[in-house]
């Protein structure tokens, strides 16, 4: 059973078509007053406001007309290797709209304000050091936040730094995704080395985090949100055999492969993942969750 969140809130969600949002969207829709944010027209859904925009000039002005008690910023443009092409998108996406949402944090009165960040701006555990491009973006919008933390001391802030997430009705292409698809058709699945170690997360337990910090008084700070354990692909791959015969189906490479330190930022206090298990990971790669 899926978490549920909080009662009537007026709640400002960005991202709401991409898989995060997407689901914090589906889990508050029926307990709070809901805003989104869209360039495109999309289908009306209860208790939804949808606030239209042309451009981030005209976001700008319709923001002011409204009164949000907490903004979930999930709303990124995400690219793991970079072209020339997607320079603009990654500015606009991850910079300007997300500080035009700070400049009318005043104008709303908002309460709270949730920011998704992630491990890959602290590559191999390193402060501020970015895996890609789009890690780099990240880094800069988390330094604009920090003045408007300082700016805005009423308001609380909240940057949650989250890794690799899976979850139902996921059709980003990460390697678990592609795993499944592969296994359902029975299609060749490549890994390129045994050693392939990663962070997974439901995407079940992230709607435990932002629960937690609707319902309760937390601290504003940098929290991380992943999975206390790291899974081995292979070692899944193998429990997945045991269930299932699929030793034809996977071949492995050489390919060195050396394990990623993720930074240490606190846990969110009173949180614990508990839908990210070894047994929920493989229910939901042989789709049976």
């Amino acid at each position: 059973m899926k978490d549920k969140l909080t009662n009537m809130q007026n709640i400002l969600i960005t991202g709401s078509t991409g898989f995060i949002g997407s689901n914090i969207l589906k889990s508050l829709i029926n307990n709070s007053n809901i805003y989104i944010t869209t360039r495109n027209k999309i289908k009306k859904k209860k208790n939804v406001n949808v606030l239209y925009f042309k451009n981030h000039l005209d976001l700008n002005k319709k923001l002011k007309k409204i009164k949000i008690d907490i903004i979930i910023h999930c709303g990124t443009h995400y690219v793991k290797n970079h072209t020339i092409s997607d320079i603009r998108k990654l500015t606009l996406a991850n910079i300007e709209f997300g500080t035009i949402l700070l400049e009318n944090l005043k104008y709303m009165k908002v309460k709270k304000f949730i920011n998704f960040s992630t491990v890959w701006q602290n590559y191999n555990g390193k402060l501020d050091v970015a895996y890609n491009l789009y890690a780099a973006y990240k880094i800069s919008f988390s330094k604009i936040l920090n003045y408007y933390i300082r700016k805005f001391s009423s308001v609380k802030f909240y940057n949650l730094f989250i890794s690799d997430t899976y979850g139902e009705n996921d059709k980003r292409n990460k390697i678990i995704n592609l795993i499944k698809t592969n296994l359902k058709n029975k299609r060749k699945i490549n890994i390129i080395s045994k050693k392939i170690v990663i962070n997974l997360l439901n995407v079940n337990d992230i709607i435990t985090a932002v629960g937690i910090i609707l319902k309760k008084d937390i601290n504003s700070g940098n929290y991380n949100v992943i999975n206390k354990t790291n899974f081995k692909l292979y070692n899944i791959l193998k429990k997945i055999n045991k269930k299932k015969n699929i030793n034809r189906l996977v071949k492995f490479g050489n390919t060195s492969f050396k394990k990623e330190k993720i930074f240490y930022y606190k846990k969110l206090p009173g949180w614990t993942p508990k839908h990210s298990n070894i047994n929920n990971l493989i229910r939901f790669v042989l789709g049976q969750s």
